[in-house]
């Protein structure tokens, strides 16, 4: 079973968030709470990892991954962004959100959509996370924790654990979280077209 680290959902322990980032560094593939549902996680390089939440989630290749960041300014080194993207995104980070973008050069191609070289973005609004990425670094590849077995994704670390913590390394106890995903916001084309409607509210940018 995976190990489970219990961090605390409004003041999180840097200790026990040096403990998650070392084993991201180490190739772990762990599990945790955003401010929508809990999320698959591993370190950008991490090619295996990558591969590991493919065969759990049972997506083909054309899957976008979303790299979650720590801020807009970070944003900007794996994402194209003209100035009325920018302006979109800025209105609505930190929240439930995740935004499809033209990569960069400094995102790994097993990661971009293979035709559209496109990437998922997201800046959640989550202490954990935030504490999280402040240990690590850098950004954390992601994608939402659950498999199309399942009727709806799991609110609890425990919940996680007992289902699939045998395919997992670290499972993070946050507090429990939504059951409801981000909405999904393909910014890619030079217009908002909504993929995916979700916790974020998408009227906004209609």
């Amino acid at each position: 079973m995976a190990s489970i680290v219990r961090i605390h959902p409004d003041n999180p322990q840097p200790r026990r968030c040096d403990e998650v980032a070392t084993a991201l560094r180490s190739g772990a593939l762990i599990a945790y709470p955003t401010d929508s549902t809990f999320a698959f996680g591993c370190a950008m390089g991490n090619a295996d990892a990558i591969e590991r939440i493919r065969r759990i989630r049972k997506t083909d290749k054309n899957h976008n991954f979303t790299l979650v960041c720590k801020d807009l300014s970070e944003i900007a080194s794996y994402a194209r962004v003209d100035n009325w993207a920018y302006r979109l995104l800025r209105s609505a980070t930190p929240g439930p959100y995740t935004f499809i973008l033209r990569a960069t050069g400094e995102v790994p191609k097993r990661m971009q959509h293979p035709k559209r070289r496109t990437i998922g973005i997201r800046v959640p609004d989550n202490a954990v996370v935030d504490a999280l990425l402040q240990a690590i670094g850098e950004p954390i590849v992601s994608s939402t924790l659950i498999t199309p077995d399942w009727d709806y994704p799991p609110t609890d670390a425990f919940e996680i654990d007992a289902v699939i913590g045998g395919q997992l390394d670290v499972v993070v106890d946050g507090g429990p979280v939504s059951v409801e995903p981000t909405s999904v916001l393909d910014l890619s084309a030079g217009e908002v077209e909504v993929l995916r409607e979700g916790r974020g509210d998408t009227a906004r940018f209609i």
